[in-house]
């Protein structure tokens, strides 16, 4: 009888979860779409590009924002009618727990987790590249850039260089200077015109170059016209937005904070907060699976109205949370990997009190 109990409330929650999903996608591609009409208009956009280019690459990205909400109601809803069906009553009195009863809800959870957790970390960025990109050719949105001038990168833990500009578009860069240290002192300082990164050999072509090396009785002035020479910086290193992390896929976000950290780049904890919630963000969907079969379980005063009011209330207050703290860990007032877990943490303890206070 449990397993085709377990198997009935599964399908159900799916069969629900992909209406809602479809719904919220379906409401959110008209809202974006009548406020973004105009731009689309005005670059030139075609109707091709719009909806294959843009909305195709943006359901993927969609999906993931919106599904712990689906999930949710899912939860409410098919809990809070088998309560006021008194079908729980009757499985209670059947010698089947309310514990034993969400186990299908914790699987359907930990499945649609898991799915999220490897579309977020191999699938989903691709997309996002491919959105962004649109979006940078189309509409009219802020400019996302970290850095765009006064840019400071060690290259090695005794030489430090200094970008004036920098051009994401050509890779190139302009007025730079270097210092290079021995222990206390400076031995050599360098002030160059331009520098081109070269994509095929993964060098820096340096243009115009003064070189002042420092010697006991003075320095040694150096003009070199052109100078090919490899750093461990590399162009993604100067052209950082606030996107870059959703854009990569788990592996490369790694190799990204780590290059940052070894050039010497600051805000380095606005990626590490933007990683981080993105692997802490699944779990949500197992804390609302959580939160939202306890409330429902026990049947109330206002039937579905209350459900709703319910779901829309907790999701506000969950996106909130997380919306708070996450400038405190992009500023490092706390430790990026606390602040993208705290949320998670605290709405799940209130689902565990939930739980534990309904009537069994």
């Amino acid at each position: 009888m449990t397993h085709k109990l377990d198997r009935y409330l599964f399908l159900r929650l799916l069969t629900i979860t992909v209406f809602v999903l479809a719904v919220l996608i379906f409401i959110f591609i008209v809202i974006d779409f009548s406020e973004n009409s105009d731009d689309f208009t005005d670059k030139g956009a075609t109707f091709a590009e719009i909806f294959g280019q843009y909305y195709l690459n943006y359901i993927p990205e969609m999906t993931r924002l919106v599904i712990p909400v689906a999930i949710f109601v899912a939860c409410l809803y098919l809990t809070g009618q088998m309560a006021d069906r008194l079908e729980i009553v009757a499985l209670k009195a059947a010698g089947i727990s309310l514990y034993r009863l969400l186990i299908p809800y914790l699987a359907f959870g930990l499945l649609m987790a898991g799915i999220i957790s490897y579309l977020d970390g191999f699938v989903i960025p691709n997309s996002n590249a491919q959105r962004i990109e649109f979006e940078k050719k189309y509409l009219q949105s802020k400019n996302q850039n970290v850095d765009s001038d006064q840019i400071y990168r060690q290259d090695s833990e005794n030489n430090i260089y200094k970008f004036q500009y920098y051009s994401p578009k050509d890779s190139l860069a302009r007025r730079i200077q270097t210092t290079k240290f021995e222990g206390d002192s400076v031995v050599e300082t360098a002030d160059i015109a331009r520098m081109k990164w070269m994509p095929e050999t993964k060098q820096w072509r340096m243009l115009n170059v003064r070189r002042r090396q420092y010697v006991p009785n003075g320095y040694v002035d150096e003009h070199v016209d052109t100078m090919i020479v490899s750093l461990s910086i590399y162009p993604q290193d100067l052209a950082r937005t606030s996107s870059d992390i959703y854009q990569l896929t788990y592996p490369e976000a790694q190799d990204y904070i780590e290059s940052l950290q070894r050039s010497g780049a600051t805000g380095i904890s606005l990626p590490k907060i933007q990683f981080y919630g993105r692997l802490a963000y699944p779990i949500s969907i197992i804390v609302v699976s959580i939160i939202g079969f306890s409330i429902a379980s026990v049947r109330r005063k206002g039937g579905k109205g209350f459900y709703i009011a319910a779901g829309l209330t907790i999701s506000f207050l969950y996106l909130a949370f997380m919306k708070v703290i996450e400038p405190f860990g992009a500023e490092g007032a706390i430790e990026p990997i606390i602040a993208a877990l705290l949320p998670h943490t605290f709405f799940f303890i209130v689902g565990l009190g939930l739980l534990f206070s309904a009537r069994k």
